[in-house]
């Protein structure tokens, strides 16, 4: 499944910073039903991580951490087809008047072009349109 996302949870930035720091119960349950094959995150997201490491150099348990948790999970690559994502959903979220952040609307953008399922408890996602999303950070997943 490596090569084909359809169909996998893709971990917000906030979701794989409860992984790394200690998820809580809920989202620990949850991370025993899924197999690991079938989470992944942008390549926006390992950069939120590497840009927090960046910014403790002296952590060296959080980035053996970050580091543990980039290796088990698959990174996948912003290509030119999540690009055209992006540009539809950025303009259509300003057409509405709902904003993303930045940040958040290009990781938004990459779960919807390869058909993800982003990981979040983030309740600005509800805001893209056509956004599967999921926080599994609370005993009842599925927003």
């Amino acid at each position: 499944m490596p090569g084909d996302a359809a169909g996998r949870w893709m971990l917000d930035t906030n979701i794989a910073s409860h992984i790394i720091r200690g998820a809580t119960p809920a989202l620990q349950a949850r991370l025993r039903e899924v197999p690991m094959a079938q989470l992944c995150v942008s390549a926006v997201t390992e950069g939120e991580l590497l840009y927090g490491l960046a910014r403790k150099p002296d952590a060296t348990a959080l980035r053996a951490a970050v580091t543990g948790f980039l290796l088990r999970v698959d990174v996948l690559p912003w290509d030119s087809a999540v690009a055209a994502r992006y540009g539809d959903l950025r303009a259509e979220l300003g057409r509405r008047g709902t904003p993303l952040g930045n940040l958040d609307t290009l990781i938004a953008a990459h779960a919807l072009a390869l058909d993800c399922t982003l990981v979040s408890n983030d309740q600005a996602f509800a805001r893209a349109p056509g956004l599967r999303w999921e926080d599994w950070t609370v005993a009842e997943a599925g927003v």
